[in-house]
């Protein structure tokens, strides 16, 4: 059987660009070269598409650009002269690609951006679509959609560009964050009235709109979720046990030696009943959304037992030390045979 030619996309001009090129890093590592024929797409931070030699930009690289025609169902690949440093004027090749997965994180890689694109050229791709996308990027929508099937969200506020809020009509601690963002960039914990101008300032450097969500005091879990639809596989939930502050996942300064305020644990040192809710509400949250492919979904859990909904990543890291590849593996699904079903839900629409 021929391999099925896999398009890899990665970089993008988020402030994630470099999570991705981690993800794409540790996807090339697990890719099973017997199935599938890789190339690699690089996006860079200026906004540039290259076709790379392997899952970096730094290596050799030709500019490449993905077809809307689905006529072509692939790459328009420039040509340049003999010395690479000019670019004939109508001379191009054509790529032809079966599937795409994207491991684009933040802006333009899980907001619905993408997965327009992809959706004009006619590819089958991994993950969710348009309108998953847009409404899980969009921290209030979430949180709108999460409430209308019955899950618990925090109390919230939003704040758009030109837009003030009166500081002493809050509770404090509240989080300011970007509404419409990945990661924990432009995140700030707020504890006084006098602190939140400075921290929707913060927030506005990655969004011009602006979430304010009342503090949840409870243990932050994930849960790491692979399907369509009906059919859903979960992997073990994780706990993210704090020693201060609060939980700032791809901030630190070599991430894959650990962080310096948190400790993933996997799987989660929980009451079996509580695997069960956050397992069961993750799912809810996931088909209420319209999510497919993968997802991974963080929720407070409380000393009561309840749960709390925190954000729902549709294109979670898979790089060595990201929450969603761990929580799969620990539920006996390497990160290979997660590449593998999530290409076949891709071009299927259902798991092998």
């Amino acid at each position: 059987m021929s391999r099925l030619k896999i398009g890899i996309l990665f970089g993008g001009a988020s402030e994630e660009h470099p999570v991705s090129a981690k993800s794409a890093q540790q996807v090339a590592e697990q890719l099973d070269l017997d199935k599938y024929e890789p190339y690699y797409v690089g996006i860079t931070q200026s906004g540039a598409w290259r076709l790379c030699d392997g899952p970096s930009l730094s290596g050799e690289s030709r500019s490449a650009i993905l077809s809307p025609d689905r006529n072509v169902r692939g790459l328009l690949v420039l040509e340049s002269d003999r010395l690479g440093s000019r670019i004939r004027q109508g001379q191009y090749s054509t790529v032809n690609l079966d599937v795409i997965l994207t491991v684009l994180h933040g802006k333009q890689g899980e907001d619905g951006a993408i997965q327009g694109l992809l959706e004009l050229s006619g590819i089958p791709y991994a993950g969710c679509g348009i309108q998953s996308s847009v409404l899980s990027i969009d921290k209030a929508l979430t949180y709108l959609v999460a409430r209308d099937a019955g899950v618990a969200t925090p109390d919230f506020w939003t704040v758009s560009a030109d837009e003030t809020i009166d500081a002493a009509q809050l509770g404090y601690p509240v989080f300011v964050k970007p509404a419409r963002s990945g990661s924990s960039f432009g995140v700030s914990k707020v504890e006084r009235a006098e602190e939140l101008p400075a921290a929707i300032e913060t927030a506005r450097q990655y969004d011009t709109k602006v979430l304010i969500e009342a503090a949840v005091v409870g243990s932050e879990v994930g849960c790491a979720i692979l399907g369509n639809e009906l059919d859903l596989t979960v992997g073990e939930v994780d706990h993210i046990k704090l020693t201060h502050g609060f939980f700032k996942i791809h901030q630190e300064t070599s991430p894959e030696t650990g962080s310096e305020n948190s400790i993933p644990i996997v799987p989660a040192d929980i009451p079996a009943a509580a695997r069960t809710l956050v397992r069961e509400t993750a799912q809810t949250v996931y088909r209420a959304l319209g999510c497919r492919g993968l997802s991974r979904v963080d929720l407070f859990l409380k000393e009561d037992g309840s749960v709390v909904l925190n954000e729902v990543n549709t294109l979670p890291g898979l790089t060595s030390y990201s929450r969603y590849p761990r929580m799969m593996a620990a539920a006996g699904f390497p990160l290979s045979e997660v590449i593998d079903r999530l290409v076949s839900l891709a071009l299927t629409g259902k798991q092998q």
